[in-house]
């Protein structure tokens, strides 16, 4: 849904919003959105999306991306370690190669020279004969006249080529396994710190931010970050140990070869930093509009009856076309950029082959290397030039694995909520005596909401919060939970000020049944004992009789063990807050908090639930935010709030003899805004109402 639809108060309430269908009071929504600065991956239902930023701390980012590693660094040394000697076995063997190659060449030349000849009598001979070019090549070889291929050295040889290959590669394999456990318990710890994370975070961070891409940062990001350590990580560690190996392995075989092998460095490394550069600003806004996305798809399915209602199918899908496309070309042009690395990298690896096998040739016809020498090479420029490559083509994964990892800290590093300063303890359970002394509190610093507001709530009284949207009625209930804190004032619980206390253990003494009923992923019975975990089935089920829930839980084929979804697909939306209602009922709080707790219920219903919420109430301090004034009318108490003040205070049948605010609200709501004053004196229009209450109207 559009942000100014959006349900504030959704992510630390399980049970729903607030008052006016927004999960804040109009005010709160107001200061919010007046405050709000937007946030990378933000965009409404229907607007545009802001332009892509690029990642503008890559090296920052890289280097704490491999800080994750740090608590594995034993086991990161071993695999090191493997890595290490793979590459030596894999580094030796092609020289090894040589000498059997060598082996044979100089077998075949032999068998073909007469025996008891030495070498040196051949190279004269074949010098007197004027075949200068192939005595050359003969002083360079170690030709024994009139023996051929010895087999049994060649087999030995070619068996040690075997067996360091088999070793490198079971090397490869337990670096392989070590390396994957390791990034999978980071990654483990990672989003461990995600999820605490979350919980530390203020309400205003999530009111300030789009679901979808905060869904995106946590699960998408931290995937292609194990991604990036698992295989692009380890490829390059392996690469580069194996291009300083065979740089060293080309400068002993022949440094005249490896200087011309070595030209093709400066030219990968400027190919790879200039299309690098590139690459990276273009993955950042591949994942940022990938996060958009996702906020976009989120409100689409949570807004889906919405979306219906007001024919916006096609608006939906234009905006969703659009954001796909921005992701399409974003997507393609890292993918595209970051591909031509490669290409340009194996184009400068063969010009550099060519060059190496030219001079190589050259070379052994000289007399200069030895066959086996120049094959040994050539080998080694491929595999030099491959790992090269690899570097490379990793670059792009570690481009888009570093930009996930710069968008995830960024949440790692937001504000948290402040520290908490527990300086007291509550008993068990609570008298439930809320006091409010001289509070205040404003959204925005500019723009305050509440000031100097001072009220007392008397333990087991129900307490009736009512007034226009935007009074502040919700904002009042989430100061006493601490969602919020004052900039003012403080809030007494049973005497004690509540910020001297753990939110944990503040909030374990309230429960709250709010507007918009959220239930969780598994049975009816799972969510009802989610109130209090360790409840029996027994509890679960007494709670639910007391709260009508039983009455249509018994006609469901599986009852309690039904299966709902998030959004309660299987139950009507009427069901959906009995379920609520049976959840703050068996964990049974001190003080009670019921946010329009019956919006929306049936009119039937309703009267059943109100006998459910006596029974509820009693014993316990209620906090009761009402639209529909019915509801409210037996309440102790009755707090008429406008802009943050509380502007009357009474019962029902007080406030309507002070024919002030209240009985204006009443007036308006079942006698008609517009209607004139009525002449008759007070206590008829009372007597009338208790009579015949016309229906509420919304």
């Amino acid at each position: 849904m559009a942000r100014n639809e959006k349900k504030k108060n959704e992510a630390p309430v399980a049970d729903g919003a607030g008052t006016d269908g927004t999960g804040t009071d109009a005010a709160t929504t107001t200061e919010l959105e007046n405050e709000y600065v937007p946030q990378e991956g933000d965009g409404d239902m229907f607007g545009g999306t802001p332009s892509a930023r690029k990642a503008e701390h890559f090296w920052p980012s890289a280097k704490r991306l491999v800080g994750l590693l740090r608590p594995e660094r034993a086991k990161f040394m071993i695999v090191v370690a493997l890595v290490v000697a793979s590459v030596v076995l894999t580094v030796l063997a092609p020289k090894i190669l040589g000498q059997a190659m060598d082996t044979i060449f100089n077998g075949v030349l032999g068998a073909q020279m007469p025996a008891g000849a030495t070498l040196e009598q051949v190279i004269d001979q074949a010098r007197a004969s004027g075949n200068g070019q192939f005595a050359d090549m003969l002083q360079g070889t170690s030709v024994v006249p009139g023996e051929g291929i010895d087999f049994l050295v060649l087999g030995r040889l070619i068996l040690v080529v075997l067996g360091m290959y088999t070793v490198a590669s079971i090397l490869m394999w337990a670096q392989g396994y070590i390396l994957n456990g390791l990034v999978m318990r980071v990654v483990y710890k990672l989003r461990q710190d995600i999820e605490e994370k979350l919980n530390r975070l203020p309400l205003s961070y999530f009111d300030s931010r789009q679901r979808g891409d905060l869904m995106s940062r946590v699960t998408n990001d931290v995937d292609n970050i194990q991604s990036a350590l698992q295989q692009a990580f380890s490829q390059l560690v392996q690469s580069a140990l194996t291009v300083i190996g065979i740089a060293a392995m080309m400068f002993i075989v022949s440094w005249q070869l490896a200087l011309i092998a070595l030209i093709a460095l400066p030219l990968s490394a400027g190919i790879a930093a200039v299309i690098g550069v590139r690459s990276q600003k273009l993955f950042s806004a591949q994942w940022k509009h990938t996060g958009s996305l996702n906020g976009h798809i989120e409100e689409t399915f949570s807004g889906q009856e919405l979306v219906r209602v007001f024919g916006r199918d096609k608006e939906m899908l234009e905006e969703f076309d659009k954001r796909n496309d921005e992701l399409f070309t974003a997507s393609f042009g890292a993918q595209f950029v970051s591909g031509t690395i490669m290409p340009a990298m194996m184009f400068v690896s063969y010009l550099s082959y060519v060059l190496i096998a030219v001079a190589g040739g050259l070379k052994v016809a000289a007399g200069q290397m030895t066959l086996g020498d120049a094959t040994a090479f050539i080998q080694y420029s491929r595999e030099f030039s491959q790992p090269l490559s690899e570097i490379a083509g990793m670059a792009n994964m570690l481009q888009s694995g570093v930009a996930s990892a710069e968008r995830t800290f960024e949440f790692l590093d937001a504000d948290e909520q402040d520290v908490e300063n527990k300086t007291a303890e509550l008993p068990e359970r609570t008298d439930g005596h809320v006091e409010f002394e001289n509070v205040s509190f404003s959204y925005n610093a500019d723009q305050p909401l509440i000031e100097n507001l001072t009220f007392s709530a008397e333990p087991g009284h129900t307490v009736a919060i009512v007034g226009p949207t935007g009074a502040g009625k919700t904002t009042l209930v989430n100061l006493v939970m601490r969602f919020y804190e004052l900039t003012g004032g403080r809030i007494l619980l049973d005497g004690v000020d509540i910020t001297s206390l753990s939110r944990g253990e503040l909030r374990s003494q309230v429960g709250m049944v709010l507007q918009d009923a959220w239930l969780f992923g598994g049975t009816i019975k799972e969510n009802i004992r989610y109130g209090r975990l360790d409840a029996t089935d027994d509890e679960v089920i007494v709670a639910a009789e007391a709260t009508m829930v039983d009455r249509f839980v018994r006609q469901l084929p599986d009852g309690y063990d039904t299966v709902i979804d998030t959004d309660g697909g299987s139950v009507s939306a009427g069901e959906r807050q009995l379920i609520t209602i049976a959840r703050a009922f068996i964990a049974n709080p001190s003080l009670l908090i019921l946010d329009e707790a019956t919006s929306s219920v049936d009119t039937r219903t309703e009267l059943l639930v109100q006998h459910a919420m006596a029974a509820l109430r009693t014993d316990r301090t209620s906090f009761v935010i009402a639209h529909r004034l019915s509801t409210i009318r037996d309440a102790h108490t009755i707090l008429v709030m406008e802009a943050g003040r509380i502007v009357e205070q009474g019962n029902h049948e007080t406030l309507l003899a002070q024919r002030g605010a209240y009985y204006s609200l009443y007036m308006s709501q079942f006698m008609g805004a517009a209607q004139e004053e009525p002449t008759t004196d007070v206590g008829a229009d009372i007597a009338a109402d208790f009579a015949g209450e016309p229906a509420p109207v919304e």
